[in-house]
């Protein structure tokens, strides 16, 4: 077992670790989670001993291993291909390979009546036992499978690793940990470079992982779908919580509230304690008692609580109405000298839709909305902007435009919004920006700071056309709660390139997948995506399976055979419609109830004293729109579930 014993950690005058003990298990899943800044980062380092502490120690078992993968910073060797720098986590097989080729060579050459010969072929034996046992003949195949997991093409593999990106060189990282199979995997946001295919990749071959993975990450459903114990740390602190983090997150509310009830009771308790100290202070017959109460303050452990982000509220400043089509792509085409990235494709996008841009990293997904913000030039076909279209587009890059000179408040107060100066530090807040932060120089800010004051800037524009691209990689869960709220109310249109699930899925109506040299639209959020995805690869795993059935039957099958093969397919076929029809069915409740919650309003604005009350008009008009506007996605759903099940009840006929 890995055992934490009073680990303790001062930084100048503040107590970053104070006495962290705990054990992890062989096997577990533990979800580290805290605000910026709590020291979750930091205690991975200590227990790898990549960082010292002012006390306490770390232990484990002599046959246990330890694997860490940082945030940034990987250094691989760049006179290797991919393939050779991931075999190079098991350099002992490969140096024990060319031990046995030495041996064979030797023995070759050798008197095979000498006792050198006897020597050698012991030896040999010895190593190629232990060759064979160690798994080196299936490795190839192993690391294969990894890296086409994380994204790896194959024609990638002979590739040098210097020809990639810090975002594909961590994944090269993360191959080499995962294949190395420590007993105690620790992982330091290993999402932030992965995309939602390799994401789902790696959340399936964790959950099967044999050791115990410790996991930093601010990916919600990352989190609940691997971790079953959540390790928190506030204000030096850590808290044990046996579930994932949505389990955590309930628990520490109903913490939060009694304590909060507690520090609110302690207060009034020091108050009334002070007051009498005060009144009695200079009075004789009083002085044993007020040295009392004295005595009694001094050894009072002060409740605090933390302030919470969540409380702050963000919305976006109304923009003005664009027109009914935001942006037209019309055969489209993008190049980058012999690379075509698109070749003729067609996009629009309407008032209102706020969009998921998935899909395989390099596919295309930073290119297009880079076209689609006017910051990138297109070799063919045609780019429409709609009427009166404002566009505010937010990257990573972005952050080094800004002007190292002034402090995160100047930045603010220069974006020109108008806002006061003590709600910008209250929007500052919420993306991490506190106390004597806002005075900063942003010279001596961190990369992510600098994006987190990037995208705050960004929230101050009035544009109607926003476009991210992976706008979470910096910001913890509050932070990211704070801008989630804020995009669902937002009045504009959207575009949003992210693989956070649980960040999108509240937000998006449309997902725009893209696969190399194509797009293609899903009406529905991030979850409905993959859902369909899911049920179109299973329908094709279904449809080979059939086909192979129907492929290995002969022409001469007797009667008998003949209706347990139809059975079997009409079994098979059957299956496949069931979730289908489970599905139309949930999309048709839904549709009755809005239909007659959309009815029970207009019967409402029918009345001649509706519109007396403009709250209430207001307040109902705005839940109709929006019950049209659901309706309208549902309809989408439901022909599209009714087409599906039409095609495979054909199949079956």
């Amino acid at each position: 077992m890995l055992q934490l014993d009073n680990i303790t950690l001062s930084l100048g005058d503040r107590d970053l670790l104070d006495g962290i003990s705990t054990i992890i298990n062989p096997g577990e899943r533990v979800g580290l989670v805290g605000p910026n800044g709590a020291g979750k980062s930091t205690l991975l380092k200590i227990i790898v001993g990549i960082q010292e502490t002012d006390g306490g120690h770390v232990s484990y078992s002599s046959t246990e291993t330890l694997g860490y993968l940082p945030q940034d910073g990987v250094d691989p060797d760049f006179t290797l291909t991919v393939i050779e720098e991931v075999e190079t986590a098991f350099k002992e097989l490969f140096d024990l390979e060319m031990e046995v080729k030495s041996i064979q060579e030797k023995l070759g050459h050798t008197d095979h009546e000498s006792a050198e010969y006897e020597r050698l072929l012991e030896r040999y034996g010895a190593l190629q036992t232990k060759l064979e046992t160690s798994g080196l003949y299936s490795l190839r195949a192993q690391v294969e499978k990894v890296l086409m997991g994380l994204g790896f093409s194959e024609s990638d593999f002979n590739r040098s690793t210097s020809e990639f990106s810090g975002g594909w060189l961590m994944r090269i990282a993360l191959a080499k940990l995962l294949l190395k199979t420590p007993t105690y995997l620790l992982l330091d946001e290993p999402t932030n470079h992965l995309d939602i295919e390799s994401l789902q990749w790696m959340e399936n071959f964790l959950k099967s992982y044999d050791g115990a993975v410790i996991v930093v990450s601010h990916d919600r459903t990352f989190l609940d779908t691997i971790t079953t114990r959540t390790l928190a740390i506030r204000q030096g602190s850590m808290s044990d919580y046996s579930g994932n983090y949505s389990f955590y997150e309930a628990k520490w509310e109903e913490e939060r509230e009694l304590l909060l009830n507690a520090q609110k009771n302690q207060e009034k308790q020091l108050k009334e304690t002070e007051e009498f100290i005060e009144r009695f202070r200079y009075k004789a017959s009083k002085a044993r008692q007020v040295q009392s109460r004295v005595k009694q303050l001094e050894k009072i452990d002060r409740i605090e609580v933390e302030d919470e982000l969540a409380s702050v509220s963000f919305r976006f400043p109304t923009p003005e109405r664009s027109g009914q089509v935001v942006m037209q792509l019309d055969q489209v085409v993008k190049r980058y000298g012999d690379n075509t990235v698109f070749n003729g494709i067609d996009l629009e996008i309407e008032r209102g839709d706020k969009i998921a841009v998935v899909g395989p990293n390099g596919a295309g997904k930073s290119t297009l909305i880079r076209i689609l913000s006017g910051n990138e030039p297109i070799q063919g076909g045609t780019k429409k902007e709609g009427h009166k279209v404002t566009t505010s587009y937010f990257a990573q890059h972005q952050a080094e435009e800004l002007d190292l000179t002034k402090d995160p408040l100047e930045i603010m107060l220069h974006a020109g919004s108008g806002e006061k100066e003590s709600r910008l530090r209250s929007i500052l807040g919420s993306f991490l920006f506190t106390g004597d932060d806002v005075f900063k120089k942003v010279k001596v800010l961190s990369g992510g700071e600098k994006s987190r004051l990037a995208l705050a800037k960004m929230l101050l524009s009035p544009a109607n056309f926003l476009i991210f691209d992976e706008p979470t990689n910096h910001l913890d869960m509050s932070s990211k709660n704070i801008l989630q709220q804020a995009l669902q109310q937002y009045e504009g249109t959207c575009m949003i390139v992210s693989h956070d699930r649980a960040f999108l899925d509240p937000i998006v109506n449309k997902v725009l997948e893209i696969q190399p040299g194509k797009l293609r639209t899903y009406l529905g959020n991030v979850s409905y995506f993959l859902d369909k995805k899911r049920e179109e690869e299973e329908l094709n795993n279904s449809e080979g399976r059939v086909a192979k059935d129907e492929g290995t039957s002969s022409g001469n099958l007797s009667r008998k055979e003949e209706r347990r093969l139809e059975a079997e397919r009409r079994n098979e076929l059957n299956k496949r419609v069931k979730p289908i029809k489970n599905k139309l069915q949930k999309v048709e409740k839904e549709i009755e109830e809005k239909e007659t919650r959309k009815a029970e309003i207009e019967e409402q604005m029918g009345q001649t004293d509706f519109y007396d009350d403009p709250d209430m008009v207001k307040k109902v008009s705005l839940e109709y729109e929006e019950i049209k506007k659901s309706l309208t996605d549902l309809m989408y759903q439901w022909e599209d579930y009714s087409t599906r099940i039409e095609s495979v009840e054909q199949e079956l006929n």
